[in-house]
């Protein structure tokens, strides 16, 4: 939003929401219809084109947001060394409006501007013609327009709202003010529209332009370098009629330079090029891969997860995981991904992050959670998380964390089977259990006597266990494998707190892992409050009962720890002092 919003700041369909598309209902429906009842002599292509025109352009951004977002991730060539914030994330989820408006348009054009309707699919003319109208009036009508949008008084009406992205992304070129994109269609609309109310226009033309508009606008606001010098080298004079998104990216950051639209030209002639366009165009070039200090190694959850990656859909990465329906229709795209996966089979670069002067990535194995099931899926598995930690190490790493299943005990016994195959491993692994167990305890409320322990008896369990009965808080199990097992790790030192019950009532409190039943769950008083240890959330949740999640707290002290550029923290645990290993650094490698 801008910093003093104007009139027609909000788009008019802002209060339908994701059901926005229904706008296009009736003009859909109208072509569908005119394809059934007439002959296909009859038809009028352009109108039959919108839609798919429109589908095309979300797709094409759609690919300029993922390439940006895995490069940018990796650090080659990045112009800006920044984060990307959350307000900005929220501020440009609504990416597609301006796709939706512009389809509007060209329905209403279709039917009602002269010419506008059966328009031919090639002429030769109407495309030299659009070409020489952009190079001339647009250019030259966008430059001046752009830095009257400067002005204090339309910048902070308008204008302010797209330059609150320092660090851009390819839909940053389109998160504008309603009022903004006006102007922006009347603008771009020139040549379209003068070709066609002449006669020489075409279905070529227009998607060509629209689609050339896209490129540069997306291309432009993409925070690395990707022109390479020798394109200049061979025509020099392309730097005046190209710019690139290390030109575009300083006027994000200097705000007064470089208003150019697509052709940098005027901002030679009126003297508002900014001087360090070329410095900043080869640095970003010869930027190299970013080496990070810690690196969390992830995995894909089900095939519909890599939609919900960062480089996915920015609406579905926004949100938590959660199945959609409409993902159905993307099957094809989905399958060819997963047998991508089989062939590739090597991690990726998913986001980065800074805490300072910490550089964090993280990296994802190309496997899904069920293939962890599959016994014969391990040993590949295993050398593909053993190749991420070689190469975690081979590029400076301090530390890998081992995500999810990639920490599992028959898989590699939390990690130690890396440690012993590579005794002078430098990284080191850390599987996160000493954190979870902080917070897990942390979770539970004060002046708490007892509490249920119920699941898979994990690392995590048989460590709480331990801290409740060191602390006097007696741990209470239904099974009798289960009492066994935490008897015999514990032994003495449980201090006679671990008891095994039949009674599911007796606790108001229970920590629950992965094969909790929702039979079980009905068994728990009414109020009982359910704390997971588990990877993954509890299902089947009871209404009458409370689910606490440790996962914020634990954020947040992660963050604290490593803002404060802290290797080692302390945190106290109602009771005694427990020394947290956050990141093992300094000591010899061992697992955490």
């Amino acid at each position: 939003m801008a910093s003093k919003p104007g009139i027609l700041t909000d788009w008019p369909w802002k209060p339908l929401g994701s059901f926005k598309y229904i706008i296009l209902a009736p003009w859909i429906t109208g072509s569908i219809y005119s394809v059934i009842v007439k002959d296909a002599k009859q038809w009028d292509v352009f109108n039959l084109a919108i839609l798919p025109l429109m589908l095309w352009r979300i797709l094409h951004s759609q690919l300029w947001i993922s390439l940006s977002r895995y490069r940018t991730a990796k650090g080659t060539n990045r112009i800006v060394d920044k984060g990307i914030e959350f307000d900005q994330v929220d501020r440009e989820r609504n990416w597609d409006d301006q796709i939706l408006f512009n389809a509007i348009l060209f329905y209403l054009g279709n039917k009602y501007f002269p010419g506008g309707s059966h328009i031919p699919i090639w002429r030769t003319d109407g495309v030299i013609i659009t070409m020489l109208l952009h190079v001339g009036p647009v250019e030259f009508l966008y430059y001046w327009f752009h830095r009257a949008l400067h002005h204090h008084y339309l910048y902070s009406r308008y204008h302010s709202h797209h330059h609150s992205s320092i660090v851009t992304e390819p839909i940053t070129s389109v998160t504008h003010p309603f009022a903004e994109h006006i102007v922006y269609f009347a603008l771009f609309s020139l040549p379209v529209s003068t070709v066609v109310f002449f006669g020489t226009g075409s279905i070529i033309a227009i998607a060509g332009y629209i689609t050339y508009i896209d490129l540069m606008n997306n291309m432009g606001h993409c925070n690395f370098e990707l022109i390479p010098n020798w394109v200049f080298s061979i025509f020099p004079p392309l730097k005046y009629i190209m710019y690139t998104p290390s030109f575009h990216s300083l006027h994000h950051t200097q705000f007064r330079t470089n208003y150019s639209l697509f052709m940098p030209i005027y901002d030679y002639i009126y003297g508002t090029m900014d001087k360090s366009s070329d410095t900043l165009y080869e640095i970003s070039l010869q930027r190299k891969e970013e080496t990070p200090n810690v690196v969390h190694l992830m995995h894909l959850t089900t095939p519909e997860s890599i939609y919900h990656l960062r480089v996915g859909f920015p609406y579905l990465a926004s949100k938590p995981y959660s199945s959609a329906w409409y993902l159905w229709l993307l099957w094809p795209v989905t399958l060819w991904f997963m047998m991508l996966t089989r062939i590739y089979r090597r991690t990726f670069v998913v986001e980065r992050n800074r805490f300072h002067q910490l550089r964090l990535q993280t990296w994802a194995i190309p496997n899904f959670r069920e293939q962890y099931h599959l016994k014969w899926q391990k040993e590949s598995i295993n050398n593909m998380i053993e190749e991420a930690v070689l190469e975690a190490e081979e590029k400076g790493a301090s530390v890998l964390s081992l995500g999810l299943m990639n920490q599992g005990k028959e898989l590699n016994r939390y990690g130690e089977v890396y440690v012993k195959k590579h005794p002078q491993l430098k990284v080191k692994l850390v599987d996160g259990s000493s954190l979870a167990v902080a917070v897990l305890l942390n979770s539970i409320p004060k002046g708490t006597t007892q509490v249920l322990l119920r699941g898979n008896l994990t690392k995590v369990a048989f460590a709480v266990a331990f801290s409740l009965c060191q602390k006097g808080i007696q741990v209470t199990v239904l099974r009798e494998d289960e009492y066994e097992k935490l008897d015999k790790s514990l032994g003495t030192k449980s201090g006679g707190k671990l008891v095994i019950s039949k009674s599911y009532s007796s606790c108001k409190v229970w920590l629950v892992g992965d094969d909790l039943t929702e039979k079980e769950q009905r068994k728990a008083n009414k109020g009982t409050l359910f704390i997971p240890f588990s990877q993954f959330p509890l299902k089947n949740l009871r209404k009458d009962c409370l689910l606490k999640m440790a996962n914020h707290a634990a954020i947040m002290f992660l963050l604290k720890c490593m803002c404060s550029n802290k290797w080692y923290q302390s945190l106290s645990l109602k009771g005694p002092l427990i020394l947290l290993p956050l990141l093992n650094i300094g000591p010899p490698n061992k697992l955490q």
